[in-house]
């Protein structure tokens, strides 16, 4: 059901907010929009949002601004519009916590598809946690305790952890790890992973420095130990 969810448009240019919120009205979203950062902020600190449809370039700044604030309060997924496609935008928006990147021009029915496809994988029913498992998985809270102890961790760290927690013992490659976590891993590079990996690992080592539970099998990627 989308009926409840409700998407934040933070888009400066009347026509392009049109077509979006015709589209997600079409698709039975909610919607709400605003022009200006600040007033996005207001509104995101104030008001309970599925999504965030977020233009890079606003009169009164950077979305890539607004969304490192957003990141300090909430794990709401957030869509980069931009009318730039260079790498290098497209790199920061989701190393900085963005769930997916579209250049304009684009087509109104594909970002309402990716809207779903967003919405759809991180409302999933979880599979049971292996028995006697030290993680403590909170999907609805966004929170994962590892030995009783509650980890700091960020949006992408959460979510490698959470995959890793719902499939104990599989090896995930790079590559399935990119398809699965970064919405377009077309645009994200394999040492993305291996650094998340890393600070992941450390994370995990201040809960419990004499356990290591992410094994790395050389040449095929990466699983959880089940215990």
């Amino acid at each position: 059901m989308t009926a409840s969810k409700r998407i934040l448009i933070v888009e400066d240019e009347p026509a392009i907010a049109d077509t979006l919120i015709y589209v997600l009205n079409s698709s039975g979203y909610r919607t709400e929009h605003v022009g200006l950062l600040q007033t996005a902020l207001v509104r995101l600190q104030s008001t309970e949002f599925s999504l965030v449809i977020l233009d890079v370039g606003l009169p009164d700044g950077n979305g890539f601004d607004l969304c490192r604030q957003l990141r300090r309060f909430s794990d709401i997924p957030v869509i980069f519009l931009t009318a730039h496609g260079d790498e290098i935008d497209r790199i920061v928006g989701l190393e900085i916590g963005a769930d997916d990147y579209i250049t304009k021009p684009f087509s109104p029915r594909e970002v309402a598809t990716r809207v779903g496809v967003i919405l759809r994988r991180l409302g999933a029913p979880n599979p049971t946690p292996a028995p006697n498992s030290p993680f403590d998985l909170d999907s609805q809270a966004g929170r994962i305790r590892y030995c009783g102890q509650l980890l700091d961790l960020t949006r992408y760290e959460f979510l490698l952890l959470k995959l890793f927690i719902e499939h104990p013992e599989r090896i995930f490659s790079r590559e399935q790890l990119l398809e699965r976590i970064w919405q377009d891993p077309g645009d994200v590079f394999d040492r993305t992973v291996d650094t998340h990996i890393k600070t992941l690992r450390a994370k995990l080592r201040l809960a419990a420095a004499d356990q290591d539970p992410i094994r790395t099998h050389r040449g095929l990627g990466y699983s959880l130990q089940s215990r």
